[in-house]
């Protein structure tokens, strides 16, 4: 079936806007031909000759638009097949309030997800984990990895990590991993999460389907049972152009002074 390809060029002249460098102007044409809907989502672009005969401009100068608009997530590059518009994602809102897992959490969306595993497994714990955990001599961990996923969209990568004794068959666990330990008294009751921005590594990125480099989201979550021992060391990566996290501020006690400006 053949690639559908949008009138990005229409009846007149090829007009580039003005100001800046040649490539910077080609990409301003683009960007504005996908604003207008002469090229949708999935639509692929002319080839780089055609677009350099009709925007009278070399090839290195379209390359190099084309490259900046993949770096910037607008179109995406499929080897043995061109460049398209990318599909549109639809972002996720996840509320920084509650302690929920990704299942539930998309769930209450009305948001079909599923995982396809990574990896799941007993290992000998990394120096990181044996600290965050509390292991002792000779204890094994429990790790599961899984590319989560809305129909073909992937959003997030998570690498949990838990000890072997409480989770001894890692196999076992189904689409939710806080169901699974629910069911054996094992859930977390509180977790402390910290969000940073970082670079999506090559590796990660692959399976994400955004180029090496894009932006993205890193958490590392420790959540804890009731009684304060740590039950889980999770660190994922969210693709930043699908995920919003939200969080409600209220005012400080100002008699503290954390009230004020």
């Amino acid at each position: 079936m053949a690639e559908r390809t949008g009138d990005i060029f229409g009846d007149g002249p090829v007009a580039l806007p003005r100001g800046g460098p040649l490539y910077l102007q080609l990409k301003r044409w683009i960007e504005a031909a996908i604003e207008r809907g002469a090229i949708r989502p999935g639509d692929a672009l002319p080839s780089e000759r055609d677009l350099a005969q009709r925007a009278d401009v070399s090839r290195v100068t379209v390359r190099k638009a084309m490259q900046q608009l993949v770096r910037e997530g607008v179109l995406v590059q499929r080897h043995g097949s061109g460049t398209f518009v990318a599909p549109e994602t639809r972002r996720v809102e996840q509320s920084l309030s509650q302690l929920t897992s990704f299942t539930e959490d998309m769930a209450r969306r009305g948001m079909a997800v599923r995982a396809e595993w990574l990896d799941r497994g007993l290992y000998p714990p990394s120096p990181e984990e044996t600290v965050i955990l509390g292991l002792g001599s000779g204890e094994r961990v429990a790790r599961i990895a899984r590319l989560r996923l809305t129909g073909d969209t992937p959003l997030a990568i998570e690498r949990a990590s838990l000890a072997a004794g409480i989770l001894a068959d890692p196999e076992a666990v189904g689409d939710s991993l806080y169901s699974h330990l629910e069911r054996s008294g094992a859930r977390p009751v509180r977790a402390l999460q910290r969000i940073r921005a970082a670079h999506i590594a090559e590796a990660d990125a692959l399976l994400l389907q955004v180029p090496a480099g894009s932006a993205g989201l890193h958490i590392e979550r420790i959540s804890y049972l009731a009684t304060g021992r740590v039950i889980e060391f999770t660190r994922s990566i969210y693709r930043g152009d699908t995920y919003d996290f939200v969080a409600e501020l209220r005012l400080g006690d100002a008699s503290n002074g954390t009230g004020q400006p």
